[in-house]
């Protein structure tokens, strides 16, 4: 089993789950083509198809098909994610496979999954979503009214995990950072991630017609599809201030280094 990136007739990039054979899972192929069709990102696609490599996987040890499980099947999913081995049972505290955190995010993909056959009429998959309601016994919740009591889906599994704060640079890695870089391209792309706060996806997508120097501005603007790859999550245009720093940094990488190249994109990857 492999997840396998593949081209679209579109000349976009997606991802399909392939058995041993080398032949297309079809309903693992049909749940990431409905997400195609949602316009997920690549990565994103990518990061399902993993999940579902890693089932199918697992129900092919377990001698059973994905429409014939139970969640007794999603519970040993869980233990054979966090077991290194398949004679080996992780206790608490030990040295799992896979992070809670990874554990939880292949469930998530495995639970979507299984509400879209759900919606789709395989009787099974009812068995795997669970529902619950939002004004059950003396609670009620704070957003209640948007709800109106009806049911409202959740996960019937999920791993502990324990919450960590994101780790963050301090002002003087911040500054060592650029000062590190031998190339214009990667100190401006550098200086720009701090400034912006932007991910690094948005940032490569970036035209240089997105640039109003004189304005100080910077202009998101998602298009429908990047000839570079690069993809932003967001939908809906915005305007970020940046500073006179930056703009200059912008400039000296365009005029000294960026050479002769055509291209329109910011950063040619």
């Amino acid at each position: 089993m492999r997840a396998q990136r593949v081209v679209m007739p579109d000349g976009s990039a997606s991802w399909t789950v392939l058995d041993d054979r080398g032949e297309v899972v079809a309903p693992a192929e049909a749940f990431l083509a409905h997400l195609r069709a949602l316009g997920r990102s690549p990565e994103t696609v990518r990061t399902y198809a993993t999940s579902l490599k890693l089932w199918w996987e697992f129900l092919g040890g377990a001698g059973c098909g994905f429409d014939a499980v139970s969640v007794d099947h999603v519970a040993r999913f869980v233990s054979w994610l966090r077991a290194p081995a398949e004679n080996v049972t992780v206790l608490e505290g030990g040295s799992a496979r896979y992070s809670s955190g990874t554990v939880n995010r292949h469930m998530a993909a495995l639970f979507s999954f299984y509400d879209y056959q759900a919606r789709n009429g395989v009787p099974l998959a009812q068995q795997l979503v669970a529902w619950r309601r939002s004004n059950r016994g003396g609670f009620r919740p704070f957003l209640r009214h948007a709800t109106g009591g009806r049911p409202v889906a959740t996960r019937p599994l999920r791993v502990r995990q324990v919450r960590q704060a994101a780790r963050t640079l301090t002002d003087d890695q911040v500054l060592a950072i650029p000062e590190a870089c031998e190339h214009l391209r990667d100190r401006f792309l550098i200086v720009l991630l701090a400034e912006t706060g932007m991910p690094a996806g948005q940032a490569l997508g970036l035209r240089h017609a997105d640039f109003v120097s004189h304005r100080r501005e910077l202009h998101i603007v998602p298009p429908p599809g990047n000839a570079n790859g690069a993809r932003a999550k967001t939908l809906t245009p915005a305007v970020i201030p940046v500073s006179a720093g930056l703009v200059r940094l912008y400039t000296a990488y365009v005029f000294e280094e960026f050479g002769d190249c055509d291209s329109d994109y910011v950063f040619d990857i």
